[in-house]
């Protein structure tokens, strides 16, 4: 979202802060503090990609296999 500051405006997926994206390294989030506690998070295995995502890349590799031979 664009305010009348031309400033991109987008809430911290982690704690749901108005965040201005051009000014911030952090970027989605708004602070160190928000991205470190997220990679956290992916490394106690709080979130993690479903198994289908990875079926369907692997029956896709295949079918791109059988088209070649």
């Amino acid at each position: 979202m664009m305010n009348k500051d031309n400033k991109t405006v987008r809430a911290c997926p982690r704690c749901g802060k108005d965040v201005d994206f051009s000014k911030n390294s952090y970027r989605p989030f708004c602070s160190k503090r928000c991205k470190m506690a997220d990679l956290g998070s992916w490394l106690k295995e709080e979130y993690y990609i479903s198994s289908s995502i990875f079926d369907l890349e692997q029956e896709q590799r295949s079918k791109q296999q059988g088209a070649g031979n």
